[in-house]
């Protein structure tokens, strides 16, 4: 099976589940996050980053369900989409909890517009990052597409946004597939 079919299946499968105590499902929180990428004007693949960032929620089963342990989703959607996406794509994804964790130790009012689930996770995620920590993700050369991702990622928690449907990005995987 092609690896576009098999996202699509995930989402298919897993994404009517709701989005780990926010008020949006996976795919509905997945589809915001790609739409902001794309209404931001970002290239092809930091959408399809945007749009399968949680990818690893969908393949890691029950364990993920269970808040008092960080499995790391962020590892395993990246080492799933790196055997059948460019770099571009699956590397904003590894590092978007990292951009996370990167936002609360260098901008003070990030924290502030955290939701309780996202705290929750961050605590689990390590708190925000030392200072060496810091420099190591700053010299990372997907700092900066990682942070773009986690803001969108951040505000694609709207239970009353409309989004487009799944379908709309399946082009988009297929171009960037390799």
């Amino acid at each position: 099976m092609h690896a576009v079919e098999s996202i699509i299946q995930a989402f298919e499968k897993g994404g009517a589940e709701m989005y780990l105590g926010e008020e949006v499902t996976q795919l509905q929180h997945a589809l915001q996050a790609a739409h902001m990428a794309e209404r931001e004007g970002a290239e092809e693949a930091l959408i399809a980053a945007a749009l399968l960032h949680d990818f690893g929620h969908l393949i890691a089963g029950d364990e993920s369900a269970n808040p008092a342990f960080d499995f790391r989703h962020e590892e395993l959607g990246a080492r799933w989409l790196s055997g059948h996406f460019p770099e571009a794509v699956w590397m904003p994804v590894q590092l978007h909890v990292a951009a996370k964790r990167y936002l609360c130790a260098t901008n003070p009012s990030y924290l502030g517009r955290l939701s309780a689930a996202s705290l929750h996770s961050l605590a689990l995620q390590g708190g925000p990052m030392s200072g060496e920590e810091v420099r190591d993700f700053e010299a990372s050369p997907f700092c900066r597409t990682a942070v773009r991702l986690r803001l969108w990622d951040d505000e694609a928690k709207n239970p009353a946004f409309a989004a487009t449907n799944l379908e709309r990005y399946r082009e988009l995987l297929l171009r960037l597939a390799i």
